[in-house]
């Protein structure tokens, strides 16, 4: 075996550090391209490198963050999620989001973009992508578990791939299931708020975008989810979590973004250690089927990989002209 030949040229020019705001991206970002480059990421995902997220928390407990890894053929990057529950109290958002992308030939950090919002879109990107590839065509009723900051990114999407005739809202309180149903209602859409079983008996689609803990009840029964119904769950990010109730992996095709990462973070720490997780990404290509019945019960279990994000930074870019 010869050693690697040593480079012995002029060492290559580091370019100035690319800074793009969170004001820059907010303003770029839409559905359409948070969409397509959940479609271009998911399907990056077979074949090529998939790294699972670490997920830490900061001096003080209660705040949280989370670093996912990604890399293409061609760029390399992590993405660092902020969560900082004592931000309310400044009348600032608890999440934030900071991508971070390297100069592929050197090592160093090329860019840092900013992005807080496109997070929501690029979270909510992958819900509606599961419902177009999961969900019955004749799909029109959407129930949202949820009233926080990524809810009111959930609805736009989902109508890129599905019509919307009724979205009905649970909140933890009346008071905030009532400002979500104004707020879906100013954006023309159908809402009203009901109770969680309501919300199963009646939906097409459940999404669940919730803080809740495995400490507490689930956020419905699993008798309560009728046959047919597609699940999208990505409020079980991290250890300690919990939005479903157990026994629904019994009776539902279970999918995820990366099954190592779903076992250890998601909503499937939950499940029976039997229960078989197919990844989105096989679906998408053809590998593996979805859906395989109108009766079919399936759940998308949501915790976040960072080839999302290299993907949705890059559509950025080069929606601004921007090459690495």
């Amino acid at each position: 075996m010869t050693a690697a030949e040593p480079n012995t040229g002029p060492p290559p020019v580091a370019h100035p550090l690319l800074h793009i705001t969170e004001e820059r991206t907010a303003a770029l970002v839409d559905e359409d391209l948070a969409l397509e480059a959940a479609r271009a990421a998911f399907a990056a995902t077979v074949g090529g490198p998939v790294f699972p997220a670490l997920a830490v928390h900061g001096s003080d407990p209660r705040n949280r963050f989370s670093l996912k890894p990604s890399a293409s053929a061609t760029h390399a990057g992590v993405k660092i999620g902020t969560y900082w529950p004592g931000n309310t109290d400044y009348g600032l958002p608890r999440h934030h989001s900071t991508l971070l992308l390297f100069d592929q030939t050197i090592g160093r950090l090329a860019a840092v973009l900013e992005v807080g919002t496109a997070n929501a879109y690029r979270t909510a990107a992958a819900d509606a992508l599961t419902v177009d590839l999961l969900a019955r065509r004749d799909t029109t009723i959407l129930a949202l578990f949820g009233t926080g900051h990524q809810a009111a990114y959930e609805v736009r999407p989902f109508s890129r791939v599905r019509a919307v005739n009724e979205v009905l809202v649970v909140g933890r309180t009346a008071a905030h299931a009532e400002r979500t149903v104004e707020a879906l209602t100013a954006q023309g859409h159908e809402a009203r708020a009901v109770d969680a079983e309501e919300a199963c008996a009646r939906a097409d689609v459940i999404i669940t975008a919730t803080t809740a803990g495995a400490d507490t009840p689930p956020l419905f029964e699993a008798s309560w989810v009728r046959p047919g119904t597609h699940l999208s769950c990505m409020g079980a990010d991290a250890p300690g979590k919990r939005e479903l109730p157990p026994e629904l992996f019994a009776r539902a095709r279970v999918f995820c973004d990366l099954p190592e990462q779903a076992r250890r973070l998601g909503e499937c720490r939950h499940a029976p250690s039997g229960t078989v997780l197919i990844p989105l990404g096989e679906v998408l290509t053809g590998r593996a089927e979805g859906r395989t019945a109108d009766s079919d019960i399936t759940v998308f279990d949501s915790s976040g990989i960072g080839v999302q994000d290299l993907y949705l930074g890059l559509a950025l870019l080069e929606k601004m002209d921007i090459s690495l």
